[in-house]
């Protein structure tokens, strides 16, 4: 797992870093003055929160995770279309990318 953060003093503290590394977790932290840095993870949870996860309710924490993971693996990577991959879904740039 990845955990990608601002320069913040929060996330580049000991208290944070350390149990980050216990569990595996790798920090990214974004550049000073480099406002682009969170753009692509911006851009990823806008869209999942307005197809997905705007105006519902969920019945418990799990109901909510399976509902991300089947938008993210059925849909988001297999069938989305995304302009920056000259519209194609992340599925099929990679496919025709690798060939």
């Amino acid at each position: 797992m990845i955990f990608h953060s601002d320069r913040g003093c929060r996330y580049t503290s000991r208290a944070f870093t350390e149990p980050a590394e216990r569990l595996g977790v790798r920090l990214s932290v974004g550049r000073t003055g480099q406002c682009w840095d969170n753009t692509l993870a911006e851009s990823f949870f806008a869209t999942l929160k307005g197809e997905l996860l705007d105006g519902r309710s969920w019945p418990s924490r799990a109901a909510a995770r399976g509902a991300i993971f089947e938008f993210v693996e059925g849909w988001y990577h297999l069938h989305r279309l995304h302009s920056t991959l000259g519209y194609v879904s992340p599925a099929v740039y990679e496919a025709v990318s690798a060939a």
